[in-house]
């Protein structure tokens, strides 16, 4: 069963030079306040049908306590969640590295295509819906051509490294024990 407030149901201290554990709250206000406004690279991580990783740069976006990103159908990223949605994205934010890992699901209902079109254009890309994917002037080479799928991230577990003080690292379970 997911967590579906998207708080932690565990915090485990991964510190050991005596550092407290991590609280939540610090990367996830630094995705709330820098997505979509900072240039962010976030890297998503799949497993290819032979079970080798494959891993892309993305365009993602955190919008109401969910990571978001896009791919176009025919990418070996969006092929490979097809076969197995397991995947995991890294990102370097302001003070904290931070790897998601869960399942990233396509994301078709028009109401929410449309929320996070409307968050990707406040961020500079003019992406639009069109049908039950996005379409744009242009997105990254990696992403392939339009239309581009949307995805979001279905959290079971984060690690954080803090890169600032205060310094530590933690590991954020978001699934029942």
């Amino acid at each position: 069963m997911t967590n579906t407030v998207n708080e932690p149901t565990s915090t485990t201290n991964l510190d050991h030079s005596g550092s407290a554990a991590l609280d939540w709250s610090r990367p996830r206000d630094v995705l709330v306040a820098d997505t979509p406004e900072t240039d962010l690279t976030f890297f998503v991580s799949t497993v290819r049908p032979d079970g080798r990783p494959h891993s892309a740069g993305v365009g993602a976006i955190w919008v109401d306590n969910a990571l978001y990103f896009v791919s176009g159908p025919g990418t070996r990223r969006a092929r490979n969640l097809a076969a197995n949605p397991a995947c995991a994205v890294s990102v370097r934010l302001r003070g904290i590295d931070l790897v998601l890992e869960g399942d990233a699901h396509r994301v078709t209902d028009p109401s929410t295509l449309e929320q996070i079109a409307a968050v990707y254009r406040s961020g500079g890309w003019p992406a639009s819906v069109e049908g039950d994917a996005f379409t744009a002037p242009y997105s990254a080479p990696s992403a392939g051509p339009a239309p581009w799928h949307l995805y979001r991230l279905t959290l079971h577990t984060a690690f954080g490294v803090a890169t600032a003080a205060p310094y530590g690292a933690s590991r954020w379970d978001f699934t029942a024990q």
